[in-house]
């Protein structure tokens, strides 16, 4: 019998992994065939190059390459689909770092929606829907303004 939920959770924690090894190139590859979305649904970005375009041009990174995170994924609800050819989980995250400039802290949590799918054997994400919902000092994580929503 396949573990189905231990891969869906290994693409999870592989995702953590890239993002905090600066590994832009690897998130990429993780949705080579996949979506970033916003929390509607509405893609931002599509496919390899796409993805890791965005991480590239949004995630700082310092003189040690990384960006000076752990993000943490915790609480996965994965809902397999009855013929185990789709997958949806949702989790939570939270996001932690220090700088030379800045201690210790959380800088944003909030949840993912994800959807997966399998071919010939293989989990791959088909789309991240992120949903922040609490906000730290992220001006040390990103290279770009993020504005909380306010609904």
């Amino acid at each position: 019998m396949a573990d189905h939920r231990g891969a869906i959770e290994n693409l999870l924690y592989t995702y953590a992994e890239a993002i905090d090894a600066g590994d832009y190139e690897a998130i990429g590859a993780l949705f080579a065939h996949g979506a970033i979305a916003d929390a509607d649904g509405t893609p931002m970005v599509v496919g390899a190059q796409a993805v890791t375009a965005l991480y590239t041009s949004t995630t700082r990174k310092y003189p040690d390459g990384t960006p000076r995170s752990h993000h943490v994924t915790t609480n996965p609800l994965i809902e397999i689909a009855e013929d185990e050819l789709s997958a949806v989980c949702r989790s939570r995250f939270t996001v932690f770092q220090q700088t030379e400039e800045l201690p210790l802290q959380p800088i944003i949590a909030g949840s993912y929606t994800d959807t997966f799918e399998q071919v010939d054997g293989t989990w791959r994400f088909v789309e991240r829907r992120m949903r922040p919902t609490l906000y730290g000092d992220l001006s040390k994580h990103l290279l770009i303004d993020v504005t909380p929503n306010q609904d």
